[in-house]
């Protein structure tokens, strides 16, 4: 989606990436298939670029160092991928700004516990630093033989851990925020709606009070400049029960909760992610109707067959429908969303649902 904001505004596209038939790469022809650790093969992509941007933060920001010594530009660069990708530096980075976070400490061993429960109490939430996405990394701890269990499982990932405060919140929130170096926008603010741990539906913008919206604004951005960001970021938040905002993570890179601003926005993400790394002025993210509903189509057991899902899904004629074009299903990965704009959220609610119900993919 990115690319294809790029070619709508006459740049070429080069990707890298680790398998072919990705979706970005049946819509270019200057594909790199490897490893972003193989020095040759980054220096051959970036020979071919000008600008080089992300389409996820799991890029180790030694690599990107090393794009930036031949001399390339990179949005966002190696110093705010290494605050972010490493969830324990990113919240330190968000706490010394005085950024609103759940209470939070490392993990070193197994022998940890006794102090994680006298600093944050029980339940609390072990987490991965490095490689967590959509549940993945994350485990609720309420005893001994749950914390046992989650470091196991967690360590076997990915080998540093840390453990935050669980937050009974009343509603979970997301803002994206595009950055230049000259000028800064905001999306509205936006409700996200879990199934499994994975944004399922999103509600443009949220049914919240205004200083709740404000305060969310200016929270995300103030997060953005806490890690040097240059480029497009969504921030996921915390509504706590008595109206207080908490960041919960950040991603550098556009987002699923802002998927609904391809035809809700004046400016979609994906344009406003090309422009802040290319250094224009930013479009509006002015919302084009009162609201937008978002729902994922996420990958089931037993997908449509042919041209079935197509039929069903396109009889609402105010639909946007979005099927990625992956290669490969497997059940809860993200395959395509729907998005329906109007004045009343919870017709919109109902009838994306309806949709989704009848596309299996």
């Amino acid at each position: 989606m990115s690319a294809m904001a790029a070619y709508r505004l006459g740049f070429e596209v080069a990707i890298l990436d680790k398998e072919q038939y990705s979706p970005a790469g049946q819509l270019t022809r200057h594909e790199f298939i490897g490893s972003v650790d193989d020095d040759d093969l980054l220096k051959r992509f970036s020979d071919a670029c000008h600008v080089i941007t992300l389409e996820n933060e799991f890029v180790d920001y030694r690599r990107l160092e090393f794009l930036e010594k031949l001399g390339k530009k990179v949005h966002p660069g190696s110093r705010t991928i290494a605050l972010i990708q490493d969830k324990l530096l990113q919240k330190n980075a968000l706490r010394k700004k005085g950024i609103p976070v759940a209470d939070f400490l490392e993990v070193k061993t197994a022998s940890n516990l006794l102090k994680i429960i006298r600093k944050l109490s029980i339940p609390f939430v072990l987490k991965s630093r490095k490689m967590g996405y959509d549940g993945y990394g994350n485990a609720l701890v309420s005893n001994k033989q749950e914390f046992d269990k989650a470091y196991e499982a967690l360590t076997s990932r990915h080998a540093h851990l840390f453990a935050e405060q669980f937050i009974d919140f009343q509603m979970e929130l997301a803002v994206m925020v595009a950055r230049t170096s000259k000028e800064t926008r905001v999306y509205p603010v936006v409700q996200t709606l879990q199934r499994g741990h994975i944004c399922h539906t999103v509600i443009a913008p949220a049914h919240i009070e205004k200083k709740v919206t404000v305060d969310a604004q200016e929270i995300a951005v103030e997060c953005v400049k806490a890690v040097h960001g240059i480029g497009l970021f969504g921030i996921e938040m915390f509504l706590t029960r008595n109206n207080r905002i908490l960041v919960n993570e950040m991603a550098p890179r556009p987002h699923n909760s802002g998927h609904y601003s391809i035809e809700g926005c004046t400016t979609s993400q994906f344009e406003n992610h090309i422009r802040s790394v290319m250094q224009f002025p930013l479009g509006s993210t002015d919302m084009v109707k009162s609201y937008a509903v978002m729902v994922n189509l996420l990958g089931s057991k037993d997908p449509s067959p042919g041209m079935k899902k197509y039929t069903t899904a396109l009889r609402h004629h105010e639909a946007h429908l979005h099927i990625y074009g992956k290669h490969e299903s497997r059940v809860g990965r993200k395959m395509g969303h729907v998005t329906i704009l109007g004045h009343n959220p919870q017709q919109l609610l109902k009838q994306a649902k309806k949709i989704e119900s009848t596309i299996s993919l």
